[in-house]
């Protein structure tokens, strides 16, 4: 596969403007991006100004720390979904995986599944919080709640994906489910090395540089292999 079809280019925060989603949207259609990420307030405006383009709308849930109620977790699926919203990214409760809380985790996945409505759901773990046994143990109960990615980071924890979190992930899901890593990818090196430990998707706000960067022959490629 080609390197623009493993990112979701992100443009997440509070102070994001109309003229930067535009940016966002015009880059990723010029490079065929997987997907634009944008918070919930924007997946409308995105969109329709996406429309036809082939490329997806992801947005988040539940961003950026999870502790939102179930219900409003859900509730905010259930709006994504209306406004456009092909992928949901959400957070999940952290302090339920510290505390082994399987029962509650596997049901707040599968409420977001259920109100997802079949489009690609991705459960953010955050894994800068987390010991390898827990990664471990929360990703092999997203997948089996029917989540289709484990993702390892919001941002906006002190570090974003390591090559070690994606290897865990993918250990522990194996083949039924995908990885998604994000949080730091800024360079070629960096997104190779997260897909040759196993992320089918990387999520960063750098596609462009990603894509700028890679020269083959003497000749900027926007269709990177390797």
């Amino acid at each position: 596969m080609n390197l623009n079809q493993y990112i979701d280019h992100t443009k997440l925060g509070p102070t994001v403007s109309q003229a930067q989603i535009d940016q966002l949207i015009d880059e990723a259609i010029k490079y065929q991006f997987k997907s634009v990420c944008v918070s919930p307030v924007w997946v409308n405006y995105a969109k329709n100004k996406i429309a036809g383009s082939g490329v997806l709308v992801c947005t988040v849930i539940g961003f950026p720390h999870g502790t939102s109620t179930t219900k409003v977790k859900i509730f905010e699926t259930k709006e994504a979904v209306k406004d456009g919203a092909d992928e949901i990214d959400m957070v999940v409760h952290v302090a339920d995986v510290k505390a082994q809380n399987k029962k509650a985790i596997s049901k707040e996945i599968k409420g977001i599944v259920k109100a997802a409505q079949g489009r690609t759901v991705k459960v953010i773990i955050e894994t800068a919080f987390l010991e390898k046994k827990e990664i471990t143990f929360v990703s092999k109960i997203a997948v089996k709640a029917g989540a289709h990615f484990v993702k390892t980071s919001t941002g906006y924890a002190a570090r974003g994906a390591s090559v070690d979190d994606v290897k865990t992930m993918k250990k522990a899901i194996g083949e039924s489910g995908e990885v998604k890593a994000s949080g730091g990818i800024r360079s070629i090196e960096d997104a190779k090395a997260m897909i040759e430990a196993g992320a089918t998707r990387l999520g960063t706000s750098a596609g462009v540089n990603l894509m700028e960067g890679e020269k083959i022959n003497g000749n900027t490629t926007y269709w990177v292999k390797w």
